[in-house]
């Protein structure tokens, strides 16, 4: 007689020790992995332990929509967390939530107003030659003074020595009379050109044509009609100068003098820009009196445009012989200079506190960030809301376990030691999981992912369920246990396939169309509906084929869960038939 061939199922669980074997060698080199790493805890979210949540969003410059791409959004998240890390924060998250959302969380201890200026300035710097300038707000024009600290060329390192404020009293010089400031602003709507004294003061003379055709005396005096009624003592006014100008353009600014009165600027193209600066510094100047400023060294082309800058305007007179250093719109510093500077290197100084000099340098140091950003919200969580709200999570989820193994012992038994383990295992593997995430890339736990967490736990249970209840249908069949556990498994597997599939679709469609916190939700939903399948496949189905070789089970203990008559089974479905007796010829 030919011996049948074993089909794959009985193959396959003829050994399910190796399953399990391998899901627990898995748990114990998860384990081993967050022990070495030192992480054995899951990094929390500042919901969680506290610290300031910052949601910005990219505003595109006018008629520049195309710049809000993946490659600046990326280059953005790297300059911001450069400079989070610059301040000395540990483990701040800078991630890009959406198209044009960067999320920036803060752990406590972190000033949130200076984490905002730091992540949010778009820092972009500029050197432009000053055409013309006066105290804002009617005081009159501003008349530069000697320097009380010496011109530049007492200083060897070549800094350029900041003016003191302008007492604003009065009418300007003749050097910075009416005219002659109109015919520099003339000559700065060229923009390969800078004022000099020369091409200014030249009695009768016209300008030169411009590049754009003649046009330059109307861009002129335009430009001169704004910045008579500009105001910069209007924050409104302020905030919209300059708006949509290129460094290549002239343009109106403000900024505070040494006093802290607002003055206005009108300002030339842009000669030298942030990026041809490679290192700047927070110093304490104690020689000059001068206090924080900060000092900056150029790159080798940055020193060079510098000293071109410089020996141009060291030709002219007060106020164009003065370079505005501009930060995002604003005059920060706008010293004065009588020779070129060729040491490579400037000092930015004024009204700074450490803080400040320390913000300003650091931002400085990694770069403008090439989009501009707004903050759309700012949440400060303490670490005692924090504590609570961790608490109360742990609290529901502890009830839900208890409410599931409650369940589970009351309606199956013996079965539902199978389903605790497997509980037991996903937690592990979850927890394991989730602090080797936290440094790999950057999972924080915050109170939507320990809802999520939560919700896991149904939908583990739910697959255990559908399985035993697919083995419980066989024995009501009348099939005994080993044989239903190997016919229940291929139904019982699509239906666990099939409802994961749709969990873990719901959490990634979540993921992607979310932003901020609910992300965590979405993927710590995601996870453990991959955990759910991986425990079902390797720990819950080999464990029940094991169990079902005992006794206890094999024979349908009324305590098993799988009791034959109090499933209500019905005779087997397959007899022994009986041999029956040839019948005799002659009796027929």
């Amino acid at each position: 007689m030919a011996t049948p061939k074993k089909g794959r199922n009985a193959s396959a669980q003829s050994k399910p020790g190796r399953s399990l074997a391998l899901i627990l060698i898995a748990i114990a080199a998860l384990t081993g992995g967050m022990f070495a790493s030192g992480h054995t805890k899951p990094r929390l979210g500042i919901d969680l332990a506290g610290g300031t949540s910052i949601t910005l969003r990219a505003v595109p410059e006018a008629g520049n929509e195309a710049a809000i791409n993946k490659t600046n959004m990326d280059t953005a998240v790297s300059i911001m967390e450069r400079r989070v890390n610059g301040l000395g924060v540990s483990e701040a998250e800078v991630q890009t939530q959406g198209r044009e959302n960067i999320i920036v969380n803060i752990p406590k201890g972190t000033n949130s107003e200076q984490a905002r200026k730091q992540v949010g300035t778009t820092a972009k710097l500029y050197f432009r030659p000053v055409l013309a300038t006066e105290v804002s707000g009617g005081q009159g024009a501003a008349s530069p003074s000697p320097s009380p600290t010496g011109s530049p060329t007492d200083k060897p390192s070549g800094e350029a020595t900041d003016k003191p404020a302008a007492t604003g009293k009065g009418s300007a010089s003749p050097s910075a009379s009416a005219t002659t400031q109109g015919r520099a602003v003339t000559d700065g709507l060229k923009a390969d050109a800078t004022p000099s004294a020369s091409a200014s003061d030249k009695a009768g003379a016209s300008p030169s044509p411009s590049a754009s055709g003649g046009t330059a005396e109307g861009d002129a005096s335009a430009l001169q009609e704004k910045y008579a009624k500009l105001d910069c003592t209007d924050e409104r006014a302020r905030s919209t100068v300059g708006d949509g100008v290129k460094a290549s353009a002239p343009t109106l600014a403000c900024g505070k003098n040494s006093q802290g009165q607002w003055q206005k600027y009108i300002l030339g193209p842009a000669e030298v820009d942030g990026t041809d600066v490679d290192e700047a510094q927070a110093v304490l100047n104690t020689q000059t009196g001068a206090g924080w400023t900060v000092t900056m060294d150029f790159t080798d082309s940055g020193a060079k445009k510098f000293a071109n800058i410089t020996g141009k305007l060291a030709q002219n007179q007060s106020p164009q012989n003065q370079f505005a250093i501009v930060l995002d719109g604003e005059v920060v510093s706008d010293p004065y200079v009588r020779q070129a500077l060729t040491g490579g290197n400037a000092e930015i100084s004024g009204n700074f506190t450490q803080q400040s000099a320390q913000e300003l340098a650091n931002m400085l140091s990694y770069g403008a960030l090439p989009l501009t950003f707004k903050v759309d919200s700012m949440t400060t969580v303490t670490a005692a809301l924090g504590d609570d709200q961790l608490k109360a999570g742990l609290i529901a989820g502890a009830i839900g376990l208890a409410l599931v193994i409650i369940y589970l012992l009351a309606y199956y038994r013996g079965l539902s030691f199978i389903a605790i383990l497997s509980l037991l295992v996903s937690a592990a593997l979850t927890y394991t999981l989730m602090s080797l995430l936290g440094p790999a890339i950057g999972f924080a736990l915050n109170l939507p992912a320990v809802c999520g967490a939560i919700v896991a736990i149904g939908i583990t249970a739910d697959s255990f369920i559908v399985y035993f209840e697919r083995v419980r249908d066989e024995i009501r069949e009348g099939r005994t246990l080993r044989p239903a556990v190997e016919r229940a498994w291929p139904r019982a597997r699509r239906t666990i396939l099939v409802s994961d599939f749709v969990s873990f679709l719901a959490a990634a469609v979540l993921f992607i169309v979310t932003v901020g916190k609910v992300q965590g939700f979405a993927f710590t939903l995601g996870l453990t509906t991959l955990l759910d399948v991986v425990v079902v496949f390797l720990f819950t189905k080999p464990l029940l084929t094991l169990m079902a070789r005992r006794p206890f089970f094999a024979n349908g203990h009324k305590w098993s869960g799988l009791d034959p008559k109090s499933l209500g089974a019905q005779p087997p479905l397959r007899r022994t038939r009986r041999p029956v007796a040839p019948v005799d010829p002659k009796e027929a």
